[in-house]
């Protein structure tokens, strides 16, 4: 994958918005290919700039939060979209219907 790739997503992800999310596939549509899901995954996972680029604000596409191993360890990404005043349902998943980003 060409670095022109990352640098649409971290593009499209710097515009998300405090208190809101993005699904991987939202991001990867809006970077400019619908099939781009897992890139978007791999591009927030070496993202080099993780102050700028708020790769913590994209969830799945069920509202979940990433594994484990990402944000600093479990619930770390929880803990910083609930600082960044996101809402979440009773099961633990981002509040979509009222959280997601629709640029």
């Amino acid at each position: 994958m060409s670095d022109g790739a990352f640098e649409k997503i971290y593009a499209v992800v710097k515009k998300i918005p405090k208190g809101m999310v993005a699904t991987y596939g939202q991001v990867a549509l809006l970077a400019g290919n619908p099939r781009w899901s897992r890139v978007v995954g791999y591009a927030l996972h070496v993202n080099p700039d993780p102050a700028n680029i708020p790769c913590f604000r994209v969830v799945n596409r069920f509202g979940e939060c990433s594994g484990s191993f990402a944000f600093g360890g479990r619930g770390a990404q929880e803990s910083l979209l609930r600082a960044d005043g996101v809402g979440f349902l009773p099961d633990g998943r981002v509040d979509l219907k009222s959280c997601i980003w629709r640029p």
